[in-house]
């Protein structure tokens, strides 16, 4: 668990469910010496988020009692097996071809990726409608990420978290799948302000749609 995510106390909590399987919130607040109303607020956004899920059992001759358990949308916040096998094969083609071949098989990545957000032939949609659909794009792929408005107009992609944090920690090329695909979505737009791999809480990312927005208002 390479992801600050798990430095958090929803973290830990993910990552105690998955050794215990399942766990009531009073069987948490005595693994993290927390009160049991602080680990359900806790679990109220996990279980919001898809990570838990809570199902009623029967302790003996007790009222029933609600235990949680991880979702496999929580799956991807562990490491994988496949993680090796890419390290593996991304170093053969480091060896074979250099750091630019490394570099090029993420931006290939990146752009077939972008072409999939893109509106058809004739249909139009602006950059936030696009970059919602990257947020949902990611979600899928297992990363925390949410869109907002920040200062001077501009939007503020967040990704919370890294399933790709072990491949990332040995080929730092990883991260310009990401790039490719923003500077397709909003082309010449977007900064990053933060990232997880040079030791960020996240990886955030400031976009600036104000001239497209002042355009579509004057037509």
């Amino acid at each position: 668990m390479h992801d600050r995510f798990f430095e958090s106390t929803r973290g830990k909590i993910v990552g105690a469910l998955r050794e215990r399987r399942s766990a009531s919130a009073f069987d948490l607040a005595q693994t993290f010496g927390l009160s049991p109303n602080a680990i359900r607020q806790q679990l109220v956004v996990l279980e919001r988020d898809g990570l838990v899920a809570g199902h009623s059992v029967r302790r003996g001759k007790t009222k029933p009692t609600v235990e949680y358990s991880l979702t496999a949308e929580a799956e991807r916040y562990f490491p994988q097996r496949y993680d090796k096998m890419l390290n593996a094969v991304l170093r053969e083609i480091r060896a074979a071809g250099g750091d630019e071949a490394v570099q090029e098989v993420f931006q290939r990545i990146g752009k077939r990726s972008a072409e999939k957000l893109l509106p058809p032939p004739g249909e139009a949609a602006n950059a936030e409608n696009r970059l919602i659909s990257l947020v949902e794009s990611l979600k899928g792929s297992g990363v925390a990420a949410e869109l907002r408005h920040g200062e001077s107009g501009k939007l503020v992609l967040h990704e919370h978290n890294c399933p790709y944090a072990s491949v990332v920690a040995e080929h730092p090329e990883a991260c310009s799948a990401i790039h490719t695909i923003l500077d397709t979505v909003a082309p010449g737009k977007t900064e990053q302000v933060e990232s997880i791999a040079t030791g960020g809480e996240e990886c955030r990312f400031e976009i600036d749609v104000t001239a497209e927005r002042e355009t579509a208002a004057a037509s």
